[in-house]
């Protein structure tokens, strides 16, 4: 008897009690998620089911359950794009249910599998009701397995509540569910909060982005009751709910469904689809609209989880990391993090910035591996330690081998890279060291961007475990108008393309962008957020020098010549000529190239990096420019006298015979050569010969 009331209750009938079910299969974490109207089509109660794909198969027969999964896995494997089967589901009443299960496969860029979501549901009217279905009720039921099935595929790569609202209200969103217009509210506490309004006419209900969840409006009932409301007469629901009587006559729309959305039997939110021109809905079309607020209602519960363990997993990360840069004279500085694009891991990296003895800076950049809270455990206090040791004025060597052993002597088996340089901001001078960690990248004042090659030693905690703490430091020369910018590997790194690329664009991104060292931040900060959520954190720091371009009284230039590049020294005179003739110093422009030269080539061949050279104009009763030429060296040069068949030695005799005065001071670990040369007097005018006197005589 049971039986027959069953083939005797129609397609329409059958859909009405919700036979049509949504479902999402996590093949990484082995969990498989249903939605009330699946639980109803399999016949279990939520709290029968602990999540696991295994767990249902004590619903079938052994063998058809050994189909199923054989189906699945050959589908996945395969890599196709879809699967489905259909099977047999024991229901507690003894009868045996004809189900059907269609899913796709979701995966990632190389194609490995991620995740299948689909719709199961009661397939009995297949069988049962085939021969006695009309034409158009077939196409009726094939049109609404293609919408479910498309809207479940729209949804399925939604990773946030604004990913969900995205995929409702954009290109298509509409038309997916054959409605003008859409009405989309979130649950928070007592309250209703409208997240996304679509179609001509809806934006005057923004005017209700916020209320109370009671009956004085439709869709807030409906979440209360967790019950549809279907009307095709809007004006005839304003005598019933008279708050939104306002509004009818101004939103030109005759129908409306107003769907509660309900996952694991608690109302998350509502939606409400309106239409216009409607005049009644079908079982088929209410059918419908329960099964998308079905799938609606999984992607934003798992939306809000997402978001959730973002805002966490985002606000554990920042609680360990510096909660203002403090300012300094002469340099600016600023840094960004960025959040993994998955909600569900907390990385490593981070920033620091920490003030030296001797007015000096201490920055740095790190990356502990891993993805979890116990990454970002070791983080903290692997940060902690390094700025400790940093803070007690050791050198940057001395700092990186101590922070390897402090991370080798904890209860873990991480390690860690990291970038640190030591800067003066007086001098410009760049004491770095690289433990396994990605180079930085030098923006030049005139624009163009270089990548130093910074020596590097092993990772943090590698390097005591080998024993090998020795980290070599290189030494950098950073200009007034100089950005030094450190990064993790995630501003470079994504899926898809390769590292090397990525450092490529990134410079790329740096030429062509801002100066200032919040805008550069700022800048690759927007490249960050415009690429796919990536697998791994950023942390990005930039300081720049401000610049010293002097007074224009007293006006001022620096440029860096570099070891191994021997057109620097063209260029340099070049600039150095221009500057002269700027300044009214355009008599004197030989003699000071000649003595530039002349120093230039000497910090060349006598010291292993190079040198910086700055031309200033010292302001006075009598105008003077003075030249300087820095170098690494602290061998101060001497005066000789050499033979006539001499090759070398005769720098300093042609200083000292152009300019007017030059010495020689101690400038850190290094020296300054500095020349000095007057303004020219102007030459006085020749007084007029004396003309024939009165008489005509001399």
């Amino acid at each position: 008897m049971a039986g027959r009331r069953r083939a005797e209750i129609g397609l329409g009938e059958r859909l009405a009690l919700n036979r049509v079910g949504t479902f999402e299969w996590d093949l990484e974490e082995g969990t498989l998620e249903l939605d009330a109207a699946g639980f109803a089509v399999l016949d279990i109660g939520p709290a029968e089911y602990d999540g696991r794909p295994e767990s249902l198969l004590s619903q079938v027969a052994p063998e058809e359950g050994a189909r199923i999964g054989a189906a699945a896995m050959t589908a996945i494997h395969a890599g196709r794009s879809s699967c489905g089967a259909y099977f047999r589901v024991r229901r507690r009443d003894g009868e045996q249910q004809w189900t059907h299960m269609r899913g796709r496969v979701l995966r990632d860029d190389s194609g490995a599998p991620l995740r299948v979501v689909g719709i199961v549901r009661d397939a009995d009217a297949d069988r049962a009701q085939l021969a006695m279905t009309s034409p158009g009720q077939l196409a009726g039921w094939q049109r609404m397995t293609t919408v479910l099935q498309g809207t479940a595929d729209a949804l399925s790569r939604a990773l946030t509540v604004a990913d969900v609202t995205a995929v409702l209200t954009g290109p298509g969103g509409l038309e997916r569910f054959g409605a003008d217009g859409l009405v989309l509210g979130l649950v928070e506490g007592d309250m209703l909060q409208l997240i996304a309004l679509a179609g001509e006419s809806t934006a005057m209900l923004d005017e209700l982005k916020l209320h109370r969840l009671d009956e004085s409006l439709p869709l807030a009932q409906a979440v209360m009751t967790q019950r549809p409301r279907f009307v095709t007469s809007l004006r005839e629901l304003a005598d019933t709910f008279p708050r939104l009587g306002a509004y009818v006559k101004r939103l030109e729309l005759d129908a409306a469904a107003f769907l509660p959305l309900v996952a694991q039997a608690r109302s998350v939110g509502g939606l409400a689809l309106l239409f216009r021109g409607r005049d009644e809905f079908t079982a088929e079309d209410r059918d419908l609209c329960l099964g998308l607020a079905g799938i609606v209602a999984q992607s934003l519960q798992r939306a809000i989880l997402f978001d959730g363990e973002r805002d966490f997993a985002t606000g554990l990360q920042s609680s360990m990391l510096p909660r203002h840069i403090p300012k300094f004279p002469g340099v600016e500085i600023a840094a960004r993090y960025h959040a993994a694009g998955s909600g569900r891991e907390v990385g490593g990296d981070w920033y620091d910035v920490i003030p030296l003895p001797r007015r000096r800076i201490g920055i740095v950049v790190g990356d502990v591996e891993g993805h979890d809270t116990q990454a970002a455990a070791v983080m903290g206090q692997l940060r902690i330690a390094l700025r400790a040791y940093a803070g007690e004025g050791h050198a940057p060597s001395t700092v990186i081998a101590r922070a390897s052993r402090f991370l080798a002597e904890l209860d873990t088996d991480r390690f860690a890279t990291c970038a640190y340089a030591q800067v003066d901001p007086a001098t410009g001078d760049v004491r770095a060291i690289r433990a396994g960690h990605m180079e930085p990248v030098l923006r030049h004042a005139d624009g163009r961007v270089s990548t130093p090659p910074v020596r590097g030693g092993l990772p943090l905690g590698l390097a005591t475990e080998f024993e090998q703490e020795e980290y070599p430091e290189t030494r950098l020369d950073l200009l007034p108008g100089e950005a030094y910018i450190l990064f993790t590997d995630g501003l470079v790194e994504h899926r898809g393309r390769d590292v090397t690329a990525g450092v490529k664009a990134m410079t790329e991104a740096v030429r062509h962008g801002p100066v200032q060292a919040r805008a550069i931040a700022e800048h690759l900060s927007e490249r960050v957020s415009q690429v796919p959520p990536t697998t791994d954190d950023v942390a990005l720091l930039v300081l720049r020098r401000d610049l010293d371009p002097g007074t224009p009284l007293a006006p001022r230039i620096h440029q860096y010549l570099h070891p191994a590049d021997p057109q620097g020294l063209v260029e340099t005179r070049t600039e150095l000529r221009r500057a002269l003739e700027d300044w009214g110093f355009a008599a004197v422009a030989d003699d000071i190239e000649v003595a530039a030269g002349e120093l230039m080539v000497n910090a060349l061949l006598h010291t292993d990096a190079g040198a910086v050279v700055t031309l200033e104009v010292l302001a006075g009763p009598v105008r003077r420019v003075r030249l300087w030429v820095k170098d690494r060296s602290s061998v101060f040069p001497r005066r000789r006298t050499p033979g006539e068949a001499a090759t070398s030695g005769r720098g300093l005799l042609l200083v000292d015979a152009v300019a007017d005065c030059w010495g020689v001071e101690p400038r850190g670990e290094g020296k300054a050569v500095w020349c000095e040369f007057a303004e020219p007097e102007p030459e006085p005018e020749p007084e007029p010969e004396p003309g024939p006197g009165p008489s005509g005589r001399a």
